[in-house]
């Protein structure tokens, strides 16, 4: 795995006031742990630039003028607003002595049953905890996925080694090709909804047909009535 040397200052002071002030002048506040104590130092904002804003797992090389120590970045805080690095912790490493460390996981190729069968690829796990002596920490974990089709997955069995221990559960899926939402609707079929409107259509025709013999009633009534009237007027004459 790849080293990024880091410029580290020790602390004279600690505390909220010398933390802000450091801040104010571009460096962040540390931490180094894990060795016989624990050590307060401060470095440049900018020299965090190829550790923190990068895919790629590094460890670290703090010179303490002169002196270097390695380490691992175990924790880091950004501002709220301004995202900018406030405070950050290390820890030290020794070559006979194993570390736990996040590894990126790097796909390459193109998965069949994406590109002949419209699945579409799924990525579980986008960082692995592994463990490991520092000289066998990989930079990442490579999955090659140029022959997963519809239905396959990648799990943590798959990608065991010798030179670490991968601290997570053997059957958590790290990829896999999945089908797509777009393919698992189903459309009602054009008969069931042509029935359904036939059904309304008729139930419609029959409310017509009653109407119009409403209608036809009320115009007979009306004549009736008329004829009576007239029947009346003609008996009075």
């Amino acid at each position: 795995m790849k080293s990024i040397e880091i410029k580290s200052s020790k602390r004279e002071k600690i505390g909220k006031v010398d933390s802000k002030s450091l801040r104010e002048n571009g460096s962040v506040p540390c931490v180094l742990y894990g060795g016989k104590e624990t050590i307060h130092f401060s470095a440049t904002e900018i020299s965090f630039k190829n550790l923190v804003y990068t895919g790629a797992a590094h460890t670290v090389t703090l010179d303490f003028e002169g002196k270097k120590t390695n380490a691992i970045l175990q924790d880091i805080q950004f501002h709220p607003v301004s995202d900018r690095i406030i405070h950050a912790d290390f820890y030290e490493i020794h070559e006979d002595k194993e570390v736990a460390m996040d590894i990126p996981v790097v796909i390459s190729g193109s998965a069949p049953g994406v590109l002949n069968d419209g699945g579409m690829l799924s990525r579980n796990k986008r960082k692995i905890r592994i463990k490991a002596i520092p000289s066998n920490l990989p930079d990442s974990i490579d999955i090659d996925i140029s022959s997963m089709e519809l239905g396959d997955k990648y799990t943590m069995a798959d990608i065991q080694s010798d030179k670490f221990e991968i601290l997570h559960p053997e059957n958590t899926v790290v990829c896999q090709v999945r089908t797509s939402r777009a393919s698992m609707i189903i459309e009602d079929p054009v008969e069931e909804v042509e029935g359904v409107e036939g059904v309304e259509g008729a139930e419609g025709a029959e409310g017509a047909t009653e109407g119009a013999e409403g209608a036809e009633g009320a115009t007979e009534g009306k004549k009736d009535e008329g004829g009576k009237d007239k029947d009346s007027g003609d008996s009075k004459e």
